[in-house]
């Protein structure tokens, strides 16, 4: 007979007392099992034993009560971005929540959407995480490393175009994709070259340091660098390239594949031969990019995997008075195809 939502209210919470009594071990050794404390030793057929009970029974640990009695959660804060990512971005993300899974984190994507700096730092710091992952859309302040260390951070991790003093920082620096693009497309004898800047909000935190990037590796070579707002639609992509003649430019690095692909299409419709015309290039190495004719040049962006980034993390963790450090996560470097 199916039970009904009274006699569902009614059960008792099972306890830690009520896994070790099935177990017939100490609450103690249910403790450091379902906390997989390291520094005690216990045989593998107890440690069964205990998974078992606590299933049967349906126990849960605590995480409140757990981290009163550590002293600190194990959670690590991801705040979640909102603008979208690439594969590659995705894959990397992926990997780096199961990485910190196996290192027995509990990872937890906070929703920051018109948060920034300090109020994003106190809005996190509510949640008492032992670190924090930023990704670079928020501007972590030092003040808002401070909260999150007085919360009981040991480690705050910022991956960003640029170092944040106070954090081991991982750097992309975004510039160097910009540089890539235009290099090669320099070497490929063109000097007026349109670098695409995508309207949709949070790209900025990218897109400004690769146009800083494509400047930097213009600068005195006598080639013109322009900026090209564009929005990721047809309508954008089609009034752009209706214009396109009257801006003179023969080559275009259009920020990522996606963008590059929207407005070679464009292009081609409006009878722009590429590459003759205009040479184009985006980035990330998308598969669709080599499917499409003229096959897409691109800049391939490659960082480091994400069970690395969790080792660091942990490695934070385990030693928060190790001094901050800052890492280089990207590399970048073109593969060359037919549309430029």
């Amino acid at each position: 007979m199916s039970q009904t939502p009274k006699q569902f209210a009614e059960r008792s919470v099972p306890t830690s007392a009520d896994v070790a009594r099935l177990a017939g071990v100490s609450r103690a050794t249910v403790s450091y099992v379902l906390n997989n404390t390291a520094s005690v030793r216990i045989s593998e057929p107890t440690r069964r034993r205990v998974r078992e009970a606590a299933e049967e029974l349906g126990y849960v640990p605590h995480a409140a009560a757990r981290s009163l009695r550590a002293g600190h959660t194990r959670m690590v804060l991801l705040p979640a971005t909102a603008f979208a990512h690439g594969p590659h971005f995705h894959r990397f993300l992926n990997d780096l929540q199961w990485a910190l899974r196996r290192l027995d984190y509990t990872v937890v994507q906070y929703g920051s959407l018109g948060l920034d700096g300090d109020a994003a730092a106190r809005a996190w710091a509510e949640l008492r995480p032992v670190a924090v992952v930023s990704f670079g859309e928020v501007g972590l302040t030092p003040h808002g490393v401070d909260i999150l260390k007085r919360s009981g951070a040991k480690a705050v991790i910022s991956l960003a175009p640029r170092r944040v003093e106070g954090t081991h920082s991982l750097v992309m620096d975004q510039r160097e994709v910009g540089s890539c693009a235009v290099t090669h497309l320099m070497q490929r004898g063109r000097r007026s070259i349109g670098v695409v800047m995508p309207r949709e909000p949070g790209l900025e935190h990218f897109a400004e340091p690769r146009f800083e990037g494509a400047v930097r590796a213009a600068a005195g070579s006598g080639a013109r660098v322009e900026r090209l707002p564009l929005a990721y639609d047809e309508e954008s992509a089609a009034a752009l390239a209706g214009r396109w003649r009257g801006l003179g430019l023969d080559g275009v690095y259009a920020y990522n594949d996606d963008y590059a692909m929207l407005l070679m299409r464009a292009l081609q419709d409006e009878r722009v031969d590429i590459p003759g015309g205009t040479a184009v290039i985006g980035a990330d190495d998308l598969l669709l990019g080599r499917l499409l004719r003229p096959r897409l040049s691109t800049v391939r962006i490659d960082m480091v995997t994400g069970r690395l980034l969790a080792e660091l993390v942990d490695q934070a963790v385990r030693e928060p008075e190790s001094l901050p450090r800052a890492h280089d996560l990207l590399t970048a470097r073109v593969v060359h195809r037919e549309s430029s």
